[in-house]
């Protein structure tokens, strides 16, 4: 299995997103059945796990240090502090007191003494980066933390926090979808050295074409509120994802597999971490690992779902303005 390189450490390029098991979407497993599930993705290989404080209140995070703390040594651990449920709403906070409490909080629930990156998770408009990156210094500098990572950040951002720290990941959401870190992250990203983890490759599962509709769907999950589901779009963004699978399937494989096989493909230094609560869906993600396609296959893939065929922003306005990343001026 060829790896790359996240936080000084060689990987699997296909990472494992711990959201999934526990916050944003809805009918969660059972402790037991994430416990089975965290399990499966180690036996197959998977040894990049990635996790928050505030997802599910820090359930995903108990529920990794409950179930894996004896093999520990078998994965790269990555969490994200600055962001936290209050009141059970998101609420950024990147004071740097807040992120060393956050740190040390992160440490028990996940039974660890290291975590090995560990990422801003939102930019703090009323914080400057410097402090923010600044206090995750202190936790590099006393051996809490491995590496500094930042999550949905703008190359500016991440230019200013690279003079204070280097800078391991930036863990900004990318997939055919949504391609805003094409707006120079990506270039930036292997300038510095740094390695871009593509959070929802497959776009809330919904370049997987296994999401026919979302009415069957909780009132709490997230893709209620994005506009790329909404009654008015998602019809037409359906057609594209079963172009794709279409073309997944002249190509032997899935269109969960070739969504993910693309993101890959974008550079030495990208990588992907999908999420799913489905062990028959882990499975299929896992054929990304096992596809050669060529620079036309890619092409075509990328030609059938990109930003300007894509029906709707990926995030509602609310959701916006939590994000500090590139966005695209016409987005439909």
């Amino acid at each position: 299995m060829t790896t790359r390189v996240l936080a000084g450490k060689n990987v699997n390029p296909l990472g494992f997103g711990a959201m999934n098991i526990a916050h944003g979407y809805s009918d969660f497993p059972t402790d037991r059945e994430a416990g089975r599930l965290l399990h499966d993705v180690l036996d197959a290989g998977v040894d990049h796990l990635d996790t928050a404080t505030l997802y599910g209140g820090h359930r995903s995070e108990n529920l990794i240090g409950q179930h894996l703390k004896q093999r520990r040594s078998e994965y790269l651990l990555a969490s994200k502090g600055g962001l936290a449920l209050v009141d059970g709403r998101g609420q950024i906070d990147g004071r740097p007191e807040t992120l060393r409490a956050q740190v040390d909080a992160s440490l028990q629930r996940l039974q660890t003494e290291h975590i090995d990156l560990y990422y801003l998770h939102r930019l703090d408009p009323k914080v400057p980066i410097q402090e923010s990156v600044g206090a995750l210094a202190e936790a590099v500098a006393q051996g809490k933390i491995g590496g500094i990572g930042l999550s949905e950040v703008s190359v500016a951002t991440l230019r200013i926090a690279h003079e204070v720290h280097p800078i391991a990941a930036v863990q900004n959401e990318y997939s055919l979808a949504t391609r805003n870190p094409e707006l120079g992250m990506v270039e930036a990203c292997a300038e510095l050295g740094t390695a871009l983890v593509a959070f929802s490759p497959l776009y809330r599962g919904f370049l997987s074409g296994n999401l026919r509709g979302i009415d069957a769907l909780a009132d709490g999950d997230m893709r209620h509120h994005m506009p790329r589901f909404s009654e008015e779009n998602y019809p037409h963004n359906l057609e594209l994802v079963d172009r794709l699978a279409r073309l997944a399937t002249r190509l032997g494989t899935t269109a969960a597999a070739l969504s993910l096989a693309w993101v890959l493909a974008q550079g030495e230094h990208v990588h992907a971490i999908p999420g799913t609560k489905n062990p028959g869906h882990f499975a299929e993600n896992l054929g990304a690992l096992r596809l050669s396609l060529s620079p036309a296959e890619l092409a075509e893939a990328g030609e059938i779902i990109n930003q300007s065929t894509i029906a709707g922003a990926r995030y509602n306005v609310h959701q916006q303005k939590t994000i500090d990343s590139e966005e695209f001026q016409e987005a439909r």
